[in-house]
């Protein structure tokens, strides 16, 4: 058993990670210290400096544990990499998890390509980017190739000269063929310096060649040639607009800034490579109330930085980030180089600063208004459900469903719905034991039974290991039970909740003969219901998933009973000597009609194996009718009727 004083007593006074536990044994937080016996104390003794956030995570806490450092910045690279692995829920959590796009120039070749890559490497190629769309990536990447003609194939050269042909590029004059020896190194290497000077965004040089090779094609009356000239001159031009100077200094930097409000932020990041901006993302976080926007900004930072392969030389922020010295000698040491954190206080970098806080603004205000529709949809509808039925603090629904071919297989689905969004995580699929025949009733009794009796085992386990936390979908109640039908299926709930001691409102979801929800049964009462609320919808989407699920399970049933043979049922006949059987003989008759030493022959078959399949036949089916089982779901190329 752990004992919390007795381990906050052996806690050394090093720099460190330490990582909260609860009962299941989960990390609800991370944390780096400078002194892990001061700092671990502190979650544990009283104060009226701690916030609600604090003080709920530290009601959860059943153990600790921590990992010692040589110094504070070993601390925050190991917290920065935790908290990534493990998403503890009481951390300051970056939402958005992005992978930037960039243009790969494979210098090191020969015969270099300019190719698209997610994530950059220590090789001998130079990277441009990140980049926030991938699209554009893509366009400036076909730009490329049509302008200076880069080759695209993997093939490796000058090794491969001349062993095979020359692709289509050649043919459509977007390649010179270097594959084949049509252009040397040195007049390729041209091509490649010139593309590397475009991905440098010094553009000036071929617009005015691309605009002076269109005046002199229409000049000379080549008109298809100039219309080349034209879209390349467009696209180019395109390019460049995108790329707004932001600064003279030429320098690599992110401006951050960000918007909040109770519960959600927004970090909005402008990427300027050489002075140039060329482009901006936003992320969403998740806070509390409580922190302030130098702790958003200090875990912003810690996990964007930490899982991002490219450090521009610096970060303009909106405010001083916590242990902004620490950050800075972490950034240093990943990039290789200094990296400096500033705070603009004035003119035209303030101003930056400014823009970005505004698009994070606008961003936040335009998330807000699509939570509140998801919110008028999912828990708005959820709670219009509960009060047609007059009740309150319904947060679980669960529904149930039985499938079944004229009772062949029957199973039932259980399907969960938590604030009014499906919770898949909790679906149960059941499949029924007890009932012969197409019994419905029968059949949700013993799925209800099932389902209730397990809930309870679970719980008295938890009962007697002294945890009180419900968690998982047996023991987690629902607050109201919505069944897929009228008084008939609400009966059997009521009677199985009854002969188990449990005390949960049922209501049926009554349909009309059309099958379209017509209304809801509750307390031998059938509620009549707003056909163009949200609450119907919801209904609707909780009776389709639980007959979805059903058929699911049932259809994948059906699949595996149907992936069978009369030769399954043989001693001594595997899946090998079945699928030799099959391709030998061709048919199940004629693996009837075959001798011992017929069957003997087949490969893989020996003299016991062949004597098994004959006496079957004979011993066993003599009187039968041998029905074809499969039709055309043959499970061997050349079979038919297995």
């Amino acid at each position: 058993m752990f004992n919390i004083e007795e381990e906050l007593k052996k806690l050394p006074a090093q720099p460190g990670v330490y990582l909260m536990h609860d009962a299941r044994d989960e990390i609800i937080y991370v944390g780096k210290a400078i002194s892990l016996k001061n700092r671990v104390r502190q979650y544990f003794q009283s104060s009226r400096n701690k916030t609600a956030k604090i003080e709920q995570m530290v009601s959860r806490i059943a153990r600790f544990e921590y990992i010692v450092t040589d110094s504070e910045l070993e601390a925050l690279v190991l917290e920065c990499n935790l908290i990534k692995e493990h998403q503890p829920r009481y951390n300051t959590m970056l939402k958005d998890d992005k992978a930037y796009p960039y243009i790969k120039v494979t210098v090191g070749e020969d015969f270099p390509r300019v190719l698209f890559a997610r994530t950059m490497k220590k090789d001998k190629s130079k990277y441009f980017g990140p980049y926030t769309s991938a699209g554009a990536v893509k366009d400036t990447i076909d730009l490329i190739h049509k302008l200076y003609k880069i080759r695209t194939c993997s093939r490796n050269l000058p090794k491969d000269i001349g062993k095979e042909r020359a692709c289509l590029n050649y043919h459509i004059k977007q390649c010179d063929a270097p594959c084949q020896g049509y252009i040397d190194k040195e007049s390729y290497g041209q091509h490649v310096a010139q593309a590397l000077e475009f991905l440098n965004g010094r553009y000036d040089g071929l617009l005015k060649t691309l605009e002076e090779k269109m005046k002199a094609a229409a000049g000379e009356l080549d008109f298809e040639k100039a219309a080349e000239y034209r879209d390349l001159l467009d696209s180019v031009k395109k390019v460049a607009q995108k790329q707004k100077i932001t600064s003279s200094s030429m320098e690599d930097r992110d401006i951050i800034a960000m918007a909040r409000d109770e519960k959600d932020a927004v970090a909005q990041v402008f990427f300027v490579r050489e002075g140039k901006l060329i482009g901006r993302d936003h992320f969403r976080i998740s806070i509390g109330a409580e922190e302030n926007n130098g702790q958003i900004l200090t875990s912003f930072v810690k996990q964007f930085y930490a899982g991002t392969p490219f450090l521009p030389k610096e970060l303009w922020v909106q405010e001083e980030p916590d242990d902004r010295e620490v950050i800075e000698r972490w950034l240093a040491v990943r990039k290789g180089q200094r990296v400096r954190i500033v705070v603009p206080k004035k003119g035209e970098k303030e101003r930056l600063v400014e823009l970005a806080q505004k698009n994070a603004e606008l961003v936040l205000s335009q998330d807000n208004e699509r939570n509140k529709r998801e919110e008028l949809r999912t828990i708005g509808a959820m709670n219009q459900v509960a009060g047609w039925l007059g009740l309150t603090g319904v947060r679980r629904m669960e529904a149930f469903d039985i499938s079944n071919i004229s009772g062949y297989e029957s199973v039932g689905s259980m399907v969960v719905y938590e604030n009014g969004k499906p919770k898949r995580s909790d679906y149960r699929k059941f499949r029924i034991k007890t009932v012969i025949g197409p019994n419905d009733y029968a059949s949700m009794k013993e799925v209800l039974t099932r389902r209730f009796t397990h809930g309870l085992e679970e719980l008295q386990e938890l009962k007697e290991q002294g945890v009180e936390e419900r968690f998982g979908s047996f023991t987690r109640f629902p607050d109201l039970l919505m069944m897929d039908g009228g008084k008939g299926q609400v009966n059997i709930a009521l009677e199985v909740l009854g002969e188990l001691g449990l005390s949960i409102p049922v209501c049926g979801m009554v349909k009309d003969d059309s099958h379209r929800t017509r209304g809801l049964y509750y307390q031998n009462t059938e509620i009549p219901i707003d056909r163009h609320s949200e609450g119907f919808r919801l209904i609707t989407r909780i009776q389709d998933e639980a007959h979805r699920f059903a058929i699911e399970y049932h259809r994948s049933l059906r699949s595996k009973s149907q992936v069978r043979s009369v030769l399954d049922d043989i001693p001594g006949v595997g899946d090998t000597r079945r699928k030799a059987l099959m391709r030998h003989f061709k048919s199940l008759e004629a693996v009837q009609e075959a001798s011992v030493e017929e069957l003997a022959d087949v490969p893989g078959m020996n003299r016991r194996a062949a004597e098994s399949v004959y006496l079957f036949f004979r011993e066993k089916h003599k009187d039968a009718v041998i029905v074809e089982e499969l039709g055309s779901a043959a499970t061997d190329p050349g079979t038919k009727n297995w």
